[in-house]
């Protein structure tokens, strides 16, 4: 059965849904995006990644205001069409179709084009769980607002293309010697049981799981420091470990070929992992 997605108020079926060729998210990728992960029919974090939409919205001056009641209903609806238990939906919103190619933007009262289409996925029992992850690292090639969830994702797509031809799961960026994120993904080390992760900034995408996960740890008496940590601290790690929408936390295993503590995921991430998820099911919509 082909999936149902969503176009501009219609729900259709994915082979009957067109957007232009002058919609400047094809011409520009001047286009914003979210991912709303799904467990068990329900939303995971839904307020979280509207709130950061219209934050993306708003910094790239965009003419649309987020009505959550309305977003909410969307991937509700969306969720009961596709019959989806477990997986994502992917939420793009761009500037429009002005109907040519102009790098200026056009009128404000050009229409946006947003779309919304379901993925199922094993996000529950990903067998990386068990294994842990093996990363490369990178240098960081992207524009300089990572804070804004643009769909200028040509760089990471490439720095995921890196990481296969190593060989291995994902690749670690980093600037000035210090790891920003991962590809698709929030970075950290753990060394002598403290959590390190990059301070927020325009440097990297302010996530919404790493947000949850930080004031779990927060909660459960584990300490963490927000900084810029280095490749080599990261290679000398005692553990490691990612979050996303998608992965929630991942332990991270290997550094450029050198394995971290016992080169088996470590219990900081396991305990992490446990109770986001514990907590996020608990507030899922």
């Amino acid at each position: 059965m082909s999936r149902i997605v969503y176009l501009n108020g219609e729900y259709l079926p994915e082979a009957d849904a067109h957007v232009s060729i002058f919609d400047r998210g094809f011409l520009f990728a001047d286009a914003v995006y979210e991912v709303t992960s799904v467990l068990g029919g329900k939303l995971i974090a839904f307020d979280g990644h509207a709130v950061r939409l219209q934050r993306s919205v708003d910094e790239l001056g965009m003419n649309y205001k987020v009505d959550m009641d309305e977003l909410l209903d969307i991937h509700r609806q969306l969720v009961e069409r596709n019959s989806l238990e477990e997986g994502m939906i992917y939420l793009q919103l761009t500037r429009g179709n002005p109907g040519d190619r102009d790098f200026v933007y056009p009128a404000q009262d050009t229409t946006p084009t947003l779309v919304l289409f379901t993925q199922t996925a094993n996000l529950l029992n990903n067998p990386k769980i068990n294994t842990g992850m093996k990363v490369i690292t990178v240098e960081d090639q992207r524009w300089a607002r990572r804070d804004i969830k643009t769909t200028q994702l040509l760089f990471p797509s490439m720095a995921k293309m890196m990481a296969k031809a190593a060989g291995v799961d994902d690749a670690w960026m980093f600037e000035d010697g210090a790891i920003t994120e991962g590809s698709s993904n929030n970075a950290y080390i753990v060394k002598d049981g403290k959590i390190i992760t990059r301070h927020l900034g325009n440097e990297i995408l302010h996530g919404i799981t790493r947000a949850a996960v930080l004031k779990f740890a927060k909660s459960a008496q584990m300490e963490v420091e927000e900084r810029a940590f280095t490749v080599e601290e990261a290679k000398n790690a005692d553990e490691a470990f990612i979050t996303s929408a998608s992965t929630f936390v991942m332990p991270v295993v290997e550094v450029d070929g050198q394995a971290l503590g016992d080169g088996k995921p470590g219990s900081v991430a396991a305990r992490l992992r446990e109770i986001y998820l514990d907590e996020s099911l608990k507030q899922a919509i």
